[in-house]
C-alpha cells in the first residue's frame, strides 16, 4: 500500500487532518502515518485534540518546542527529514500556515516526495504575517493544492499555479465542525460557566501584532472590559498571551473588569459549545472566522486584514482592525441585535475530506 504522511503541528491541523484521516481509513487503500512535530507541545493545546476528534495517537512526535520562527523551522526539517528517510513516504500532506507546513513542504520538496497542501491559495497579501510566508512557499512547492474556496482557486491561478495542480475540495475544517457540533452542544459547558445561550461573548487573541506589544494589548483589553459590561467575555487565553498579560503588569487591568473572564485554553468540543451558542465572536484566528460563518455567530476580526475574504463577502465576519473605539462600536452594534448575517460558502458541506481522500488515492494509483 501506498503510504500518506500527515505532518501536523499545531491545533488549528488537528480539525482539519481528523476528517481527511477518516476519509482515507474509511476507503482503506492507503497507508497513513501521522507525524505530530511538537510545534503546540502543551497538553491542552494539542493531546486533547487529538482524543476528542478521533484521531489516532501520532505514529511518530518530533517534540520541538517552542523557539523562534527559523528556530521552529530548522528542529521541524531536520527531524522530519529522518523520518522521511525511514518511512520512505509516497506523498506528504501539510496543512494550513503554521511553522511545521513550511518545515514539511521544505522537506518533501527537496527530497523529490510529492507534497499536498490542505488549505491551498488563503491569502492576505500582508507579509509581515509569517503566516503568509508559510503559506505561499508551500503552495509554491506542492503538487496538489487543495483549496477551500473560490477565491484561493483564483489567487492560485494569479501567482502562475497550473490548473492541474488546483483541487477545489472545500473546508475541511468544517468536516470537524459540523461531525461534532451536536455532540459539543450537548455538554453541561455552559452550565458549570454560568452562562446562558447568546447572551454571552468569546474572545481568542494569539498573533504577535495583538499580543506581544504590551500598550496594544491593553488597549484591546480595555475595548473588551467595556463590552464586558454589557455581556460577559469567555477569553480562553493562549500561552503566548499569558505571557504578555505576566510580563505586562495587566493583572490590574483584567481585575478592573469582572465580566471579563480569562480562563484556561480549552479542549475543542468545551470551545465548539461555547462558541457555537455565543451572541458575538471576537478573534484574529482565520479559522474562527471560518466556523463563526457556518454556525451563524457575528464574528469581529481583530485585525487589519484576513485570508478568507470569503467569510467577510458571505459570511458573518467583519474585519474591524485594532482600533478600540471601533471594535467597541462594532460590537454594540451585534449586541443591539444589528449582527451581521451570512450564509454558509460552497463545498463547506461536511465532505471535503472524502474529496480529498479521492484525490490522494488518483494521485497514488499506478
Amino acid at each position: 500500500m501506498k503510504t500518506v504522511l500527515h505532518v501536523v503541528g499545531a491545533r488549528p491541523n488537528f480539525m482539519k487532518v481528523a476528517p481527511v484521516h477518516r476519509a482515507i481509513a474509511e476507503r482503506g487503500s492507503l497507508r497513513q502515518r501521522i507525524v505530530h512535530t511538537g510545534q503546540h507541545y502543551d497538553a491542552s493545546m494539542s493531546d486533547v485534540f487529538f482524543s476528542e476528534l478521533g484521531l489516532p495517537a501520532p505514529d511518530l512526535h518530533l517534540g520541538v518546542g517552542s523557539g523562534s520562527h527559523a528556530e521552529q523551522t530548522a528542529k521541524v526539517m531536520v527531524e522530519l527529514e529522518k523520518v522521511c528517510a525511514r518511512e520512505n513516504p509516497d506523498l506528504i500532506s501539510v496543512v494550513g500556515d503554521v511553522n511545521s507546513t513550511l518545515a514539511g513542504a521544505l522537506v518533501a520538496a527537496k527530497a523529490l516526495i510529492p507534497l499536498a497542501h490542505v488549505e491551498a491559495g488563503l491569502r492576505s497579501y500582508d507579509r509581515t504575517m509569517p503566516e503568509e510566508i508559510n503559506r505561499m512557499v508551500t503552495d509554491r512547492l506542492a503538487d496538489l493544492l487543495l483549496t477551500p474556496s473560490r477565491d484561493a482557486d483564483e489567487n492560485l491561478r494569479k501567482e502562475g499555479i497550473e490548473e492541474s495542480r488546483i483541487f477545489f475540495v472545500g473546508n475541511a475544517m468544517i468536516d470537524s465542525l459540523l461531525a461534532f457540533k451536536s455532540r459539543a452542544e450537548k455538554l453541561p459547558t455552559l452550565s458549570q460557566m454560568g452562562l446562558r445561550p447568546r447572551q454571552y461573548a468569546v474572545c481568542t487573541l494569539h498573533r504577535p501584532s495583538n499580543v506581544d506589544d504590551a500598550e496594544t494589548f491593553a488597549a484591546l483589553l480595555d475595548a473588551l472590559g467595556h463590552i464586558a459590561r454589557s455581556v460577559p467575555v469567555v477569553f480562553p487565553v493562549h500561552p503566548r498571551t499569558r505571557k504578555t498579560i505576566a510580563e505586562g503588569k495587566l493583572e490590574a487591568s483584567v481585575s478592573r473588569y469582572p465580566g471579563l473572564r480569562l480562563i484556561e485554553p480549552m479542549g475543542y468540543l468545551d470551545f465548539l459549545s461555547l462558541t457555537s451558542q455565543a451572541a458575538l465572536i471576537l478573534t484574529d484566528s482565520g479559522g474562527l472566522q471560518e466556523e463563526a460563518t457556518v454556525l451563524d455567530v457575528p464574528c469581529l476580526t481583530l485585525r487589519e486584514n484576513t485570508e478568507r475574504p470569503i467569510t467577510v463577502t458571505m459570511g458573518t465576519n467583519v474585519v474591524v482592525g485594532t482600533d478600540p473605539e471601533r471594535v467597541k462600536l462594532e460590537a454594540q452594534k451585534v449586541l443591539s441585535g444589528h449582527g451581521k448575517k451570512g450564509r454558509v460558502p460552497e463545498r463547506w458541506d461536511g465532505q471535503a475530506g472524502s474529496r480529498i481522500a479521492e484525490i490522494f488515492e488518483r494521485a497514488l494509483s499506478p
